[in-house]
């Protein structure tokens, strides 16, 4: 299979899932490269998701950082939910995710440099991008990236801070 047959494909796959479902989730990073070829290795920087669909519903998509896919679709799929039941998911408001830990949302102010497949799905330039929030989370002692003592602060670049 050539790379114009995968990437129709996908197209393809993500416009049946956001309709039956109401968003796409794209996994970045990590162990796994799905596209014909992918023989490089694993990405720097930790792995990522994001939604895209939210833009369609008038919301923000969504990003999380630092976490493997079954984790990243339980928390992005929990909010999306409540987004599509009319919740809005607001920068700097906590927010407990059932089963699992705290997020608070926070303004990403370079979406264009990150979430490259929703801006291709919307058909925007980098430089009118779909907006985004990221999702940024508490480590096992209930602190987040900006207080002191936190664990992991590589696993969750903040916001401005990454690129794709």
């Amino acid at each position: 299979m050539d790379l114009q047959a995968w990437a129709d494909q996908e197209d393809a796959r993500i416009i049946e899932t956001i309709r039956r479902v109401g968003w796409f989730i794209n996994y970045i990073g990590g162990e796994c490269c799905s596209r014909p070829g992918c023989d490089s290795p694993p990405d720097e920087g930790p792995p990522f998701a994001y939604t895209i669909g939210l833009f369609g519903l008038g919301h923000p998509e969504m990003l999380i950082f630092g976490v493997d896919t079954t984790t990243a679709a339980g928390v992005l799929n929990a909010l999306g939910e409540h987004v599509r039941h009319g919740g809005t998911v607001m920068p700097g408001v906590v927010i407990p995710v059932p089963g699992w830990r705290r997020v608070v949302p926070e303004q990403v102010p370079n979406p264009g440099e990150i979430v490259l497949w929703a801006n291709d799905f919307y058909q925007r330039p980098p430089e009118h991008s779909v907006p985004v929030i990221q999702l940024t989370y508490d480590d096992d002692q209930g602190r987040f990236p900006w207080d002191e003592g936190y664990t992991t602060p590589e696993l969750q670049p903040r916001p401005g801070t990454f690129t794709a």
